[in-house]
């Protein structure tokens, strides 16, 4: 899953990256609100943590803006301003969420995790096709009963096609969800991934449209 940072504090934006790396997420990072708002209309983010006091354009503002062009990605506010107006505020204009600073982080991740969840139309960590089962907090994947150990892209991979179940998956919309702007690979790493993914967890798992991507609608 992908996830844009919109934070003018660098050393706070780079320790956030990070995190959600590690937790296994592609981060974009932006430095202020015009930036972070021409990224939030222009690329498919799973999840957006908007910084509220920001250079050039300010949280508020993007908020705003943001939903009016029509953008439903879901979006946390991050902020240091903790009065019930400033939450009220930022919900009416269209935040999802509101974590206010300082913040822990397994907390922040957990809550980027349930938007996620919900945006996709399914509330719970678990996730279960027949005997596999995925649980989604834990990125851990059990097959008849046996853990598999899977990549992080593979993860990645099988997490968003389980959560558009039923839909075919482009593989541009899989590469730029799973990958951020820095990550240079080769044009065929998704065919190998999903390569990986059927011997681990099954041929008949994942299925390949010709000419239009990948699905799993068992």
């Amino acid at each position: 899953m992908r996830v844009l940072v919109v934070e003018d504090e660098a050393d706070l934006a780079r320790a956030l990256a990070r995190s959600l790396e590690e937790a296994g997420f592609a981060v974009d990072i932006s430095p202020d609100g015009e930036d972070g708002l021409f990224r939030i209309r222009e690329v498919q983010y799973d999840a957006v943590v908007l910084d509220i006091m920001l250079p050039r354009l300010n949280g508020w503002a993007v908020l705003e803006a943001a939903r009016r062009a029509g953008v439903r990605t879901p979006i946390l506010a991050l902020t240091a301003r903790d009065q019930v107006a400033d939450r009220v505020r930022g919900l009416n204009l269209g935040a999802d969420d509101y974590v206010v600073k300082p913040f822990a982080v397994v907390e922040l991740i957990a809550r980027i995790h349930a938007l996620i969840r919900r945006s996709y139309g399914n509330p719970s960590q678990l996730l279960t096709i027949g005997e596999l089962v995925i649980d989604m907090a834990a990125r851990q994947v059990n097959l008849a009963g046996q853990p598999v150990e899977l990549t992080a892209r593979e993860f990645a991979i099988l997490e968003l096609l389980t959560r558009s179940r039923g839909a075919v998956v482009a593989r541009a919309t899989i590469y730029d969800h799973i990958y951020d702007e820095e990550t240079d690979v080769l044009s065929n790493v998704i065919d190998v991934h999903v390569a990986a993914l059927r011997r681990k967890l099954g041929a008949d798992l994942i299925r390949t449209r010709r000419g239009e991507g990948y699905i799993i609608d068992a």
